[in-house]
């Protein structure tokens, strides 16, 4: 069933000449049928040469960042299932048979490779790495409704719809992130794979920075949040402001029903431009969320059609 699909296995590569050739070789002897693509994205060792030498196809993305490369493996391959893995030998080739045939048995539109169910956590000796990885994940299952294991994992498999359908707005390693909340959003199925993480070879550097690439990780949520979900995104706003404004507006007036004067005009004042600035944030709410319905029933209508040319 699996031989009947054109299968690509895409890998953005950054300066990993160390480990490529070991990964294009696994892969291979994994899925011989598959098509194998290297992006390379301005590496400064021997990346290109190594990945010629094992027959890879080599591509280059002169734009820097793992997304960008992403975006343009995406647009440029044309397949019916991709798997998408790191090219640092980190992530084990004999699951991507059984990845590939749940994409194919219609299972899942995105299947992750799970590292957090079995032993990641020992292997990565990285603790801010690792809980500023459960943080995110804790915050994209809570805000919408999921249940992700492991939401940062470069070990991916997708459907043709879901590729080509997938509009990337990041650049770096927030690329994991975004397609997991663009996938809860539009109600793709996503199905997780547990996979055994193996620690990254001393020969070979992590690119991944724990504080500014968690910052961008945590900064893209905050923007999906406000495009994805409006009403949440201003009500969470919208709320203590109207709490302020309610209690600055009912002091003075209480004194005004006790006293017959309003002695806290300027708390008056600032009660009610609080209440006024709540209602704003609220109606912006509601219009922006009538703009996302619509553009959830358009891309609804898109998908249809990219169904209907496939088939």
């Amino acid at each position: 069933m699996v031989k009947n699909n054109r299968i690509a296995i895409i890998i953005p590569c950054y300066n990993e000449a160390v480990t490529i050739g070991k990964v294009i070789d696994d892969f291979r002897n994994n899925l011989p049928e598959a098509k194998i693509f290297i992006y390379d994205n301005n590496s400064t060792d021997d990346t290109k040469l190594v990945a010629k030498k094992h027959k890879a196809i080599v591509r280059c993305e002169k734009t820097q960042g793992k997304a960008n490369v992403v975006r343009t493996m995406f647009r440029e391959i044309d397949a019916d299932v991709y798997l998408l893995v790191d090219g640092d030998n980190s992530y084990p080739a004999n699951k991507a048979r059984e990845m590939i045939k749940m994409i194919i048995d219609g299972d899942a539109d995105m299947v992750l490779g799970d590292r957090l169910s079995l032993d990641y956590v020992k292997q990565n000796d990285r603790f801010g790495h690792v809980v500023g990885h459960r943080l995110v994940i804790k915050i994209v299952n809570k805000i919408f409704s999921a249940n992700i294991h492991d939401v940062m994992t470069g070990y991916r498999g997708f459907s043709r719809r879901f590729a080509k359908s997938l509009s990337i707005l990041s650049n770096g390693f927030e690329l994991e992130t975004e397609m997991v909340i663009f996938a809860l959003n539009h109600k793709f199925r996503i199905c997780e794979l547990p996979v055994r993480y193996k620690k990254r070879s001393k020969d070979s550097s992590s690119k991944l920075r724990t504080v500014p690439d968690g910052s961008k990780i945590l900064l893209l949520i905050f923007n999906m949040v406000r495009e994805y979900k409006p009403m949440l995104f201003f009500g969470f706003w919208a709320l203590p402001a109207f709490v302020v404004g309610l209690v600055g507006t009912i002091i003075p007036v209480v004194e005004y029903l006790n006293t017959g004067l309003v002695l806290k005009l300027p708390t008056l004042v600032v009660g009610i431009v609080f209440l006024a600035v709540s209602l704003i944030l609220v109606a912006i709410g509601l219009i922006c969320d009538l703009i996302v319905r619509k553009n959830k029933r358009m891309f609804e209508v898109m998908l249809n059609i990219l169904a209907g040319m496939s088939s």
